[in-house]
């Protein structure tokens, strides 16, 4: 009788191991079936604008012979040139930089001292032309830029994302119907992130009735995305 009950326990013990190893992962099997078929592709958005905003630099260098009379003779100079900017329009006005040294002559010798200082403002491009004028009219000798940008900077970029987005969208589409689907909904979207406005040099219409025409053309703001959609 003993030997009966040890043959049957055993016998269960076979068929629970038998059951263990040929029993499927139905948990395996279902994260399987929950896992959705995707597609990513990246997609890039493009806007065109004209600048309306003009940055630059305007500066003065004296040079006297000592360094106090080539700081002062510099520091009336910049009055000038600001008081200049600022009636032609200028805005944001800023000091870059004051620098004062000597220069030598053919011998090595210092033959007197050099003040330099420059200031930044920002215009309307319309106004730009008018800035530079009134700032050499002043006795500016160092001008540089425009830098043009604009002024809606964020707004351009967010259209190019939204643009972005739509050709990735149609690209996605193109791919799921070769492959006899169609897009779900998305799952993921990367911003590749902002890329410096282009100037695209095509001119803008503009009237030139000053001695310093600026001609500010249109610049390219573009976004790049990755966007991730389902298939089914």
């Amino acid at each position: 009788m003993k030997r009966l009950l040890l043959l049957t326990a055993a016998g269960l013990t076979v068929v629970a191991l038998a059951g263990a190893v040929g029993l499927p992962d139905l948990a395996g099997a279902q994260d399987a079936a929950q896992t959705p078929d995707s597609i990513t592709v990246s997609g890039l958005g493009t806007v065109d604008a004209v600048p309306n905003e003009a940055q630059m630099s305007f500066g003065a260098e004296t040079r006297r012979p000592t360094a106090q009379a080539a700081v002062a003779a510099n520091a009336d100079a910049m009055r000038r040139i600001i008081n200049a900017l600022r009636q032609a329009g200028g805005r944001e006005l800023a000091t870059q930089w004051v620098s004062v040294y000597p220069f030598t002559d053919q011998n090595g010798q210092v033959d007197g001292y050099s003040a330099s200082n420059s200031v930044s403002a920002v215009s309307d491009v319309a106004d730009a032309p008018a800035l530079i004028d009134a700032a050499a009219e002043a006795g500016a000798n160092q001008i540089s830029g425009p830098g043009l940008s604009s002024s809606n900077a964020e707004a351009l970029y967010r259209q190019a994302l939204g643009k972005a987005v739509d050709e990735a969208r149609l690209r996605a589409e193109v791919l799921a119907k070769a492959a006899g689907r169609s897009l779900g909904s998305i799952t993921a979207i990367v911003e590749a992130g902002a890329v410096q406005p282009t100037p695209l040099y095509r001119e803008a219409a503009q009237a030139a009735d000053s001695s310093t025409p600026i001609v500010p053309g249109e610049q390219e703001t573009s976004a790049t995305v990755s966007v991730t959609f389902s298939l089914r």
